[in-house]
């Protein structure tokens, strides 16, 4: 269960840190946008991209500190 919430955290971090560069840089970065179809999909997160993706980055320390939490077993 620690490995899967280290990687799961990891690659909350990631997503969310690619979704804030590529909406910064206007699309440009487009190597992770995997955050894109939440973003793109969902209505009441138009106009709200670089909050959501800031959101994720977050969520995603959230878990990779609560995965230190967690007993090895």
């Amino acid at each position: 269960m620690k490995k899967f919430l280290e990687v799961a955290g990891f690659l909350l971090t990631l997503f969310g840190v690619a979704g804030v560069v590529r909406e910064l840089t206007g699309g440009w970065f487009r190597l992770f946008g995997v955050t894109r179809f939440l973003t793109e999909n969902v209505w009441f997160l138009e106009g709200r991209e670089l909050f959501v993706n800031i959101v994720i980055a977050v969520l995603g320390l959230v878990v990779l500190i609560a995965s230190d939490r967690v007993p090895k077993s």
